[in-house]
């Protein structure tokens, strides 16, 4: 990972900031070979991808910052990680950010979920936490941070559970609490869309999560509506198993499936950083 960078930074430089969620190394730095400005780290991904398990709690914080180690050694962009409830108690909220912010990146979202969390589209009964434990663990998290620009994102899943209301009172409280950002988790309509956005007025995370609740609209869109942080949580993952489904249903019959010009073997070791490995043997091995 490159020199720290602030979410608010990040915001100045790129508004709507588009963040395609990284699941692995190899799918971060195809996120920076691409050009975008950062990246997002979420559980759904990375445990679906490391374990093959869904986002239903299954994965410990251990498994899962291994991972995000993993993925912030291997990209300089700046990235924001998904901490989902903080991984137990205050205390375990402290842990993670000392963890995260130990590794460069530049925020972290925590939820309000009631322990075991769930993916936030999924087709789950969900819990939340009363929002005193909610606030308490906000509270946690920013007095723990060293660095003040090291930004802690609140987020709600009342929406499915108590209704738009509740959500967008839980999420005022937050931002009280002294929270840098906001994500309401899984609106339904492009009406609900437009309520949230204009009901507050700090940096608004969507998450455009192609065959979820939410309305996937475009960045310019979404920046009308108030939010200025977009995550592509499924962008990635969604193409790659539908690319898998049909490259290995053609092998199994003997053959290539049709996919368009594929990338050369040596693309493929070059996103890998053959060349900065080879020339480190080439001046010292």
């Amino acid at each position: 990972m490159t020199d720290f960078v602030g979410l608010a930074d990040l915001l100045k430089r790129e508004n709507p900031l588009l963040l395609p969620v990284a699941h692995d190394a190899l799918s971060a730095r195809m996120i920076e070979r691409a050009g975008f400005a950062a990246a997002a780290i979420g559980g759904f991904g990375v445990i679906g991808c490391r374990t093959g398990l869904p986002d239903l709690g299954l994965a410990s914080f251990g498994e899962i910052s291994a991972a995000v180690r993993d993925i912030a050694g291997a990209t300089r962009l700046p990235l924001i990680v998904d901490a989902d409830d903080g991984y137990g108690d205050v205390k375990n909220v402290v842990r993670t950010v000392r963890v995260y912010e130990d590794m460069g990146v530049s925020a972290i979202v925590l939820e309000d979920q009631v322990s075991p969390k769930k993916c936030g589209h999924a087709a789950v009964t969900r819990e939340v936490v009363p929002v005193a434990t909610a606030e308490a663990k906000l509270a946690a998290a920013i007095e723990a941070r060293r660095n003040p620009d090291f930004a802690i994102v609140a987020r709600t899943d009342a929406r499915l559970v108590e209704g738009l209301d509740a959500a967008i009172e839980r999420g005022r409280r937050y931002i009280d609490k002294g929270a840098d950002a906001l994500f309401v988790e899984a609106p339904t309509s492009i009406g609900e869309l437009e309520t949230i956005g204009a009901a507050f007025d700090v940096p608004l995370i969507v998450n455009a999560a192609e065959r979820g609740k939410t309305p996937v609209l475009s960045p310019e869109t979404y920046r009308d509506m108030g939010f200025s942080i977009i995550l592509y949580p499924a962008t990635l993952l969604l193409r790659m198993i539908g690319t898998f489904e049909r490259t290995l249903a053609a092998l199994r019959t003997g053959k290539f499936a049709e996919e368009g010009e594929l990338p050369t073997f040596a693309t493929l070791t070059n996103i890998m950083g053959m060349d900065e490995w080879m020339e480190i043997d080439r001046r010292h091995g």
